[in-house]
């Protein structure tokens, strides 16, 4: 019988959106790559788990999985989780990934491959990461100031389960207000979760909301998933945002 201590095991060292700037420098995410393996017949068995599907959890379970850096999953930002999610399926099944692109000029859908190393991460000042997820914005019509943080997967995790807890009572509150009562941390100095989440229902006029949620979107770090295609004439689409669909995980099963 084999010795499985023997068999060599390829990794790969994926870097991190955020370059590890905005976690603790304690935490290991702080060196801003993590290492990841390939995928095995024992990953793609999580992938088509029926119950996994089901609930949706499949392709976070199979990230965590080829994840070998010692880490806290749930303390990742949003943004290099997606970047991980791309790195993932490349040493998964490569770079080549087939979508269908609908021409709304002749009305035809065309088959077009897209490589999946073209996607560079989002263009973000470093300079405003000092290795702690917290920032300050004023307001601009209320000039209340607000402390905020970007969401990490757990935090995701607490908006998907309080959603689905207020839905289930038939009570009201949205996705919006929902995410911005996680991520605002204090009010003029005021941390008391409390005020932070009044002043989200009932204080947060519509104009800085707007404002602030740009803000929010300009440092956040992530992937840019918008690609440039060529079709079969000739004609290219640029900034075109990727489609996601059963392919990328699922390459040749037409979902």
């Amino acid at each position: 019988m084999a010795d499985n201590a023997s068999f060599t095991f390829p990794t790969e060292t994926v870097t991190l959106a955020s370059q590890g700037k905005l976690y603790e420098l304690t935490s290991p995410l702080s060196a801003g790559q993590v290492e990841m393996k390939y995928m095995t017949a024992r990953e793609e068995d999580i992938l088509t788990n029926p119950n996994l599907l089901k609930q949706g959890l499949a392709i976070e379970k199979v990230l965590q999985a080829l994840i070998k850096t010692p880490i806290n999953y749930d303390d990742l930002l949003l943004g290099d989780r997606n970047g991980l999610l791309i790195a993932a399926r490349i040493l998964a099944y490569g770079a080549s990934y087939s979508i269908n692109y609908n021409d709304p000029e002749t009305e035809t859908s065309e088959k077009v491959i897209v490589d999946l190393t073209t996607i560079k991460d989002k263009v973000v000042d470093f300079s405003l990461y000092s290795n702690k997820n917290e920032f300050t914005f004023e307001l601009p019509h209320s000039k209340n100031t607000v402390t905020f943080k970007l969401l990490t997967v757990g935090d995701q995790k607490a908006i998907d389960n309080e959603l689905k807890g207020l839905k289930k009572a038939n009570l009201g509150g949205g996705e919006l207000t929902t995410r911005l009562k996680k991520q605002i941390l204090s009010i003029n100095g005021n941390y008391d979760a409390k005020t932070v989440r009044d002043f989200v229902d009932n204080f947060l006029i519509a104009k800085d909301s707007i404002e602030l949620r740009l803000f929010i979107a300009e440092i956040t770090p992530d992937v840019d998933m918008s690609v440039d295609i060529t079709l079969a004439s000739g004609k290219e689409v640029l900034g075109l945002d990727l489609p996601m669909t059963g392919e990328f995980f699922f390459p040749g099963s037409g979902i």
